[in-house]
């Protein structure tokens, strides 16, 4: 059956590709369930999918992507308008999947799919609410050393099957442990400079869980790849909102006659999205140049 499998995927790489965005897609459909539901402590089984109005949602009004075109994001039962946020995560899902298929070996793209899933999941969930749920920090990061130690090829080892499943698994605590303490030590000094959390503690089991599935070199990369996504993105945001709020001040005024202080732009940010960001790009083929990296930083560092 493998070889049939092997076959297929040789000649006809797109038959399975095709698949696999196809079932990213689906995957995606599930994923915006449970971004919606897990925070709320509700069952991501059941009731099954309905729309804003109370009405239940056929299954063939609810096929990913293609059904909000075709409704042209509105429901079918009353009208009313629903977010292109579904649909984004779907295709989301889907080109992510697609990539990971295309990159890795299918038994690590499969695993990486898992890896993906939680990340969406958790980013969206952390937008949303500024949490992360344990099951996608805590849970993902057991779930990554368990399938390290039985799948070796999450982080590249072959050899003799016992020795290999305990080398990898090594591999995926080191990356845990690193990936958590690591964003500690920066949280609990970011506390002492600044007299106020720096970062949450979703934040350094999250990191945990990236290295788990990624490594120590994946972690620390999520890490400082993680600041160098946030300082990107931010700057821009905080640079056009003190333009706004510069525009508004002379709304601002109070019934004394006062200049009003409005609100802080930016004052409280999601790390995990940009910990998500660094650990999706270091998966999704960046690793060969950070590793790469640093095997030969280390390898002058103890001058070998």
């Amino acid at each position: 059956m493998f070889e049939t499998f092997e076959f297929i995927n040789e000649d006809f790489p797109w038959f399975f590709a095709s698949l696999v965005a196809i079932m990213g897609a689906i995957v995606g459909s599930f994923l915006n369930v449970c971004i919606y539901r897990i925070p709320a402590e509700r069952s991501v089984i059941s009731p099954g999918s309905s729309c804003v109005c109370g009405s239940p949602i056929a299954f063939y009004r609810n096929i990913p992507v293609l059904s909000w075109i075709l409704l042209r994001g509105k429901a079918s039962c009353c009208g009313q308008p629903f977010s292109l946020r579904y649909p984004a995560i779907e295709l989301l899902t889907a080109i992510l999947f697609f990539w990971a298929w295309s990159i890795h070996s299918p038994t690590v793209a499969i695993l990486g799919m898992l890896y993906i899933s939680f990340l969406i999941c958790a980013t969206f969930i952390d937008l949303d609410h500024m949490i992360i749920p344990d099951r996608f920090s805590i849970g993902g990061m057991v779930i990554g050393v368990v399938l390290s130690i039985c799948f070796p090829a999450l982080h590249g080892i072959e050899g003799l099957p016992i020795i290999s499943n305990i080398q990898s698994g090594l591999i995926a605590i080191i990356g845990a442990v690193v990936g958590a303490g690591l964003v500690y030590w920066i949280a609990v000094l970011g506390e002492v400079i600044f007299r106020k959390p720096a970062m949450g503690e979703g934040d350094v089991k999250f990191a945990g869980f990236i290295g788990a599935f990624c490594g120590w070199q994946g972690a620390v990369f999520a890490m400082f790849g993680g600041a160098l996504l946030g300082t990107i993105i931010l700057l821009p945001c905080l640079l056009v909102g003190r333009l706004v709020l510069r525009r508004g001040a002379e709304c601002l005024v109070d019934e004394s006659g006062n200049e009003g202080e409005g609100v802080q732009f930016g004052m409280q940010v999601p790390f995990g999205p940009m910990l998500a960001g660094a650990g999706l790009i270091y998966f999704l083929g960046f690793n060969v140049y950070v590793d790469a990296y640093f095997t030969e930083y280390v390898g002058h560092f103890f001058g070998s």
